[in-house]
């Protein structure tokens, strides 16, 4: 069976209708008020779906999210192609040098004559880094031309078709490696990140939903008792005229009549608070009233705490924010060993070259050139500099781990304590809807018993007291089911409805 509501003689009545066949976890609970005035029930009434729908699709937060998820895989690109061949072209378009300098005689003396003196170059070179082994390979061709004026001028050109270069650092760490892998992991959490950001604008959208949703039901509720209570004030006087009631009942009376008019300001005022904060979210800001109407048919989730506290440890950006985190840790670490120690740095090159006064002869039978040059460093005195950066980094990734271990912990506890509340929320609407049944007829026949005389007006505002409390208790049961179900989504990233992870 499935259960409905509408909103009758100022309150609920249960109506009890069959539901269609559904699987069993998608048993459904007692669902929504239908009220049979009021802008809820109007056609193009706003769901939670399409409250959940229009916040992550247009809302602000979502543009920003969208936005921050698009500069990470921007980035993310940008990294991998720089990891791919780079072609680039460059050269010197003039050094120009005007000045008197030593020039060697055929005699074999020296002497200071004047010259001026232009050097252009020119370059095409292709470089490719090695993650792996931390160097970098490179072949490029490049062209050299030197032009003299003066009491000798001259021009001369000097070519390099090829040269083939390999840039090897030892004992250094290599940092393009520990990029690579922080890159990878900072993609990763961005995707998380993104879907964590509209399970997010999920939960807020929920809870705002149902804040201008049970505003709403507060304002019809209360101008319903207002109205009987005008009715009971009008009928009361005419009984204390005839001496049927004393002057204390009426007092009461109106004084129920004076609160009741209260309610309906106070009412008023929630309403609106929370439609605004509800257009906000899902950037609606036409002139119409926004009418709301809650889910149909709210389902039974078999919300396992041991599979939500897997699902979070495998889903949660938690978990690779923890991974970022200890190789950022570790390659500090590394970086504080091997840069306060012996380090070396080997640059070779094999290639050809030519020289010539003619462009063409100096691309003709290019000559071999080697070079090999090999740097070493080795700091002797730090004054224990590098041994305390050393232990800088270790504490450093001591705290991270620290750190991790405690936002794990925190999720697991989150994700666990998401599933039992929502299967608390399941059970506590269930006895919402009943309490709120029961009261609602219970003022049904208190209010009948009052018209003939057989109870007191005390015991008549009692009752409809409690109408207006069950009323309340069964519209926050509903708005606790369903942001605890979107808070157990936002913890695990998975759909326990559909039973897959969420994309």
């Amino acid at each position: 069976m499935r259960f409905s509501y509408r909103l009758a003689s100022g309150g609920l009545l249960l109506i009890a209708c069959r539901a269609a066949t559904i699987p069993a976890q998608q048993s459904t609970l007692p669902c929504r008020p239908e009220r049979s005035e009021g802008p809820a029930c109007r056609s193009g009434a706003l769901t939670l779906a399409d409250a959940v729908s229009l916040a992550q699709k247009q809302g602000v937060s979502a543009e920003a999210s969208r936005e921050a998820l698009a500069a990470a895989r921007a980035r993310d690109r940008a990294f991998g192609a720089r990891l791919l061949p780079q072609v680039s072209i460059g050269g010197m378009a003039a050094n120009y040098n005007h000045a008197i300098v030593p020039v060697l005689q055929p005699t074999g003396e020296t002497q200071f004559r004047p010259q001026s003196q232009n050097e252009s170059t020119m370059g095409l070179t292709v470089t490719q880094p090695l993650p792996w082994l931390g160097s970098t390979l490179s072949v490029g061709s490049y062209l050299d031309r030197v032009d003299i004026t003066g009491n000798a001028s001259s021009r001369i050109y000097n070519s390099k078709p090829v040269v083939v270069s390999l840039t090897q650092d030892l004992f250094k760490p290599r940092t393009l490696l520990w990029d690579s892998r922080a890159q990878e992991l900072r993609a990763s959490l961005a995707e998380r990140q993104y879907l964590e950001s509209r399970e997010d604008l999920a939960l807020n959208t929920s809870s705002a939903f149902f804040d201008y949703y049970a505003g709403t039901v507060a304002l019809q509720n209360a101008l319903t008792n207002a109205a009987v209570n005008d009715t009971l004030y009008t009928l009361n006087k005419g009984r204390f005229e005839v001496g049927k009631i004393g002057e204390n009942d009426l007092l009461q009376s109106e004084l129920q009549l004076l609160r009741a008019r209260a309610s309906v300001d106070g009412a008023k005022l929630e309403r609106d608070r929370s439609e605004s904060a509800l257009r906000r979210l899902i950037n609606v800001h036409n002139a119409d009233t926004l009418a709301v109407v809650p889910p149909q048919d709210v389902p039974t989730i078999d919300a396992d705490p041991d599979v939500a506290v897997r699902e979070a440890l495998k889903n949660a950006s938690i978990t690779e924010q923890a991974m970022l985190d200890s190789v950022n840790a570790r390659r500090t670490e590394t970086e504080a060993k091997l840069n306060n120690g012996f380090g070396a740095r080997v640059q070779a090159s094999y290639g050809m070259n030519q020289t010539s006064n003619l462009l063409g002869l100096a691309y003709a039978s290019p000559l071999p050139q080697q070079q090999l040059q090999v740097q070493v460093s080795m700091p002797l005195f730090q004054w224990g500099g590098g041994r305390a950066d050393v232990q800088a980094a270790r504490a450093s990734e001591a705290q991270v781990a620290s750190a991790s271990r405690g936002r794990r912990e925190q999720l697991v506890e989150d994700a666990r304590y998401a599933a039992l509340q929502l299967t608390q929320s399941q059970r506590m609407l269930a006895i919402a809807a009943k309490a709120d049944t029961v009261a609602q007829k219970r003022f049904d026949v208190a209010k009948a018993r009052y018209l003939i005389g057989k109870i007191g007006v005390s015991d008549l505002y009692i009752a409809q007291n409690e109408k207006d409390q069950a009323l309340e208790s069964y519209v926050q049961a509903l708005r606790s089911y369903w942001v605890n179900y979107y808070r157990l989504r936002r913890v695990t990233l998975y759909d326990f409805a559909q039973r897959s992870e969420l994309q």
